[in-house]
């Protein structure tokens, strides 16, 4: 007997600011959100892509315009995404492809039941600006280490993957493993999806070290997405999609330190951006950061014609 198979369609859309990246999220009845998903419909939508932006307007009034395709997500035992995929059919496998976006400026969405979140209030280990957080070696390494350590004939090779995750015992911080570090907490039974899909809880750990969950597997269909974008913003330049017509160089670090949750070298940096020349003065001055006027400059968008692609560098402060 042929198990049918429904299609979903998920988006994570970003915007960002120096202050903090954030997500276009969908409000739920129960209160927790979701990514606007929707199912493709092989008859009304022509390819996955349009089908997503039809329902990403429909559900959050957003237009979007950079996208493109994050993975396929297919696991067996993956919760239906609830509401619209509601009709898919009994017993049909979900195969639910994700799309990255990204955008200048967030949107008024105030007419929909949607929210621009800051997506650290979902992975609240993940932004070290300001140095290591603190929940992640006073909550989050005892409560992963017990589990390791309960893991039998397995407890190498899981406490293997936690220091290499979370940077434990002289292992860096690697901040593109963004996905391996919400799985951990998944498996270890720390994240509140897993107690949600019947998983024990490891621990009874404050919320506000778990990050705030969200509906089916969004929460790790938004991990893939930040750690994708942390790493291609190395190799190329898609940040300036986030960007303004015209910034400082100031502000574009400060949005590179927000998608990557580290602090950066500000004089390494400026030089790595004069020798890529991905960026143009345009000899006007700006005193809307304070102290002393600041130059804007532009994204050399040609520079994507020439085939001169690098993304940014990272200095680390």
């Amino acid at each position: 007997m042929t198990t049918p198979i429904a299609v979903g369609l998920s988006a994570v859309i970003v915007a960002a600011t120096g202050k903090a990246p954030y997500a276009l999220e969908t409000r739920q009845p129960d209160g927790v959100t979701g990514l606007p998903h929707g199912r493709f419909d092989p008859k009304g939508h022509r390819t996955f892509e349009l089908g997503l932006r039809a329902w990403v307007r429909a559900q959050t009034g957003f237009e979007p315009g950079y996208v493109e395709q994050l993975y396929t997500f297919g696991d067996l035992g993956r919760e239906l995404p609830q509401a619209e995929l509601g009709d898919a059919p009994d017993g049909a496998r979900l195969i639910s492809v994700g799309y990255l976006g990204l955008t200048p400026e967030r949107t008024d969405i105030s007419a929909f039941d949607a929210v621009w979140r800051n997506w650290y209030e979902h992975f609240p280990w993940e932004d070290h600006r300001e140095g290591r957080p603190a929940l992640i070696d006073e909550a989050l390494a005892p409560a992963l280490s017990s589990w390791a350590e309960g893991g039998g004939k397995d407890a190498v090779k899981r406490r293997s993957r936690l220091q290499i995750a979370f940077g434990l015992e002289g292992q860096p911080w690697i901040e593109e493993r963004t996905l391996e570090r919400y799985e951990l907490m998944y498996e270890a039974g720390l994240a509140h999806e897993a107690a949600r899909d019947g998983r024990r809880r490891a621990s009874t750990l404050p919320g506000t070290a778990l990050g705030q969950p969200m509906i089916s597997d969004h929460r790790r269909i938004l991990a893939t997405a930040i750690g994708r974008l942390r790493g291609k913003i190395k190799y190329r330049p898609v940040v300036f999609e986030l960007m303004p017509e015209r910034f400082t160089l100031f502000e574009l670090q400060l949005v590179v330190e927000s998608l990557l949750g580290q602090a950066l070298h500000k004089q390494n940096f400026r030089r790595s951006l004069d020798r890529s020349g991905l960026v143009v003065g345009l000899g006007v001055f700006t005193q809307a950061t304070g102290g002393r006027p600041a130059e804007l400059f532009r994204f050399r968008r040609e520079a994507l014609a020439e085939g001169h692609m690098p993304g940014v560098q990272t200095p680390r402060a």
